[in-house]
């Protein structure tokens, strides 16, 4: 079965850095577009960023200028560098496919493909 594992996440002062990491099991990166998400406790899922099969990038405006995705297919690994951190960007991140090949259609950006990495901004 296909899945995906998000890393990196940890608490942090605002202001402060972190990389997050997503493998891929049994899944190819190739042809998918891939996203970051997030969600916080009683709010919907969120999408933070995402790269195209063709490497064009989207960011949300709230993380626009901070935060950086990129994506290494030799070790099928999607990367989200955040800097800047705020409070405001806590929540529980998750990546998964946004288009192509693997998109499982709307609803799945978040709580779907893995268990997502807890990011904590503390002021």
């Amino acid at each position: 079965e296909a899945h995906l594992v998000e890393s990196g996440g940890e608490p942090v002062e605002a202001g402060g850095s972190l990389r997050l990491a997503c493998t891929a099991s049994r899944f190819s990166f190739d042809g998918s577009d891939m996203a970051w998400s997030r969600q916080a406790p009683g709010n919907e899922c969120e999408l933070v960023s995402s790269i195209s099969v063709d490497g064009i990038t989207y960011y949300a405006d709230a993380v626009k200028g901070r935060f950086s995705i990129s994506l290494d297919n030799a070790k099928n690994t999607v990367f989200l560098r955040m800097n800047g951190l705020k409070p405001e960007d806590t929540g529980v991140y998750f990546c998964a496919p946004s288009g192509g090949n693997s998109y499982a259609g709307p609803g799945t950006l978040c709580n779907f493909w893995g268990q997502g990495t807890q990011v904590t901004v503390s002021s």
